[in-house]
């Protein structure tokens, strides 16, 4: 079975968007990837970690897209923050833009996924 990390909390530090993951599972495997991609039955983004075996998924559901929307709106690059460690996420912006701007109409995500991104990047979308 493979242990799912979900960021729970986002927050902005040093006009940085710092995303806070539960620390419950332990650190997460695996560095950077550089890619995203989603889950849409539980509603969320996923940046890759990539480790020798494949990759470690970090969802971000639903409750943190708003914080997602600043990111994406400042250009600049979040971190993920486990226990008080910092882990660069690059690729992030560029990733997540790319698929806000793939998923917009395309219901292929499932309609209630490509709804609740349409209504949630509005602004990145129209911009």
């Amino acid at each position: 079975m493979r242990i799912q990390y979900r960021v729970n909390n986002a927050i902005i530090h040093n006009e940085t968007m710092q995303f806070a993951m539960d620390g419950t599972n332990g650190r997460p495997e695996g560095v950077p990837s550089k890619k995203m991609i989603t889950d849409s039955d539980e509603l969320a983004f996923v940046y890759l970690l990539e480790t020798d075996e494949g990759y470690t998924y970090i969802h971000f559901p639903l409750d943190v897209w708003p914080q997602m929307a600043q990111v994406l709106a400042s250009g600049k690059q979040p971190i993920l923050q486990w226990n008080d460690e910092e882990i660069g996420l690059p690729g992030f912006v560029e990733e997540l833009t790319m698929l806000v701007f793939n998923i917009e109409g395309n219901d292929n995500y499932g309609e209630e996924f490509s709804t609740a991104v349409e209504r949630e990047f509005n602004a990145i979308l129209q911009a």
